[in-house]
């Protein structure tokens, strides 16, 4: 049953925080347009290798994070500032052009290192699966087990790999709805990026933090 669970909200979360326009997914759907399917499906399976190594470096610290409260404390401002950085930059854009053109495509580098290139470099995804593993393991949901870490990879490349999937097939749908409507949606991804750094300063001044819940929980 557990990993059951795990499998389930590892999958979710992932697929989740995946379908948001970014620069990863929109990246798969260019090449999917412009060169292949295949090589899309080469670049997608680039960023969620990139991702899940990532996620496993993730798991294997959080237990040395779990004794450094200041640090801990420190990382949730960075995360608020990041998203914060997020939702101007999406509102700034509302009032810009943009070309339909990636000038990350104009090269003739193999599309799976491209992926693992990109994705390494997305700044959202520490916070990201930080974020969401502490809950897990708040909830008693994850536990610090190899077969459960492995478990939860697993379910996060297949969640990730199906939200670009539907940007791959959907490519040629979607960038119609994407360049006729570019300004409405830098906005309400703006809103939802602002939103959500509200609700993370709300969170770091009022109320306790999944690290600190899953420490009570589980004193180390």
């Amino acid at each position: 049953m557990r990993f059951i669970k795990i499998f389930f909200w590892g999958s979710l979360i992932s697929f989740l925080g995946t379908l948001p326009l970014s620069n990863l997914n929109v990246t798969a759907m260019q090449i999917s347009l412009g060169e292949s399917i295949h090589n899309a499906m080469i670049f997608s399976l680039g960023t969620l290798t990139a991702e899940i190594i990532i996620v496993r470096i993730i798991l294997a610290g959080i237990e040395w994070v779990r004794k450094q409260k200041k640090l801990f404390r420190l990382f949730e401002w960075m995360t608020f500032f990041i998203i914060a950085a997020f939702a101007a930059g999406s509102f700034i854009a509302t009032g810009k052009a943009h070309e339909s053109k990636n000038i990350l495509l104009d090269n003739h580098l193999n599309r799976f290192i491209l992926g693992m290139v990109m994705s390494l470099l997305n700044p959202a995804h520490i916070p990201f699966w930080f974020g969401w593993s502490a809950v897990l393991f708040s909830k008693n949901i994850l536990i610090p087990k190899p077969v459960y870490y492995s478990v939860y990879i697993i379910a996060i490349g297949l969640g990730t790999f199906l939200a670009n999937c539907i940007y791959i097939y959907g490519g040629r749908i979607l960038i119609n709805k994407v360049t006729a409507n570019q300004h409405l949606i830098n906005y309400a991804v703006g809103v939802a990026f602002a939103i959500a750094a509200i609700v993370q300063l709300v969170k770091i001044i009022w109320f306790a933090s999944p690290m600190e819940k899953l420490n009570k929980a589980n004193p180390v």
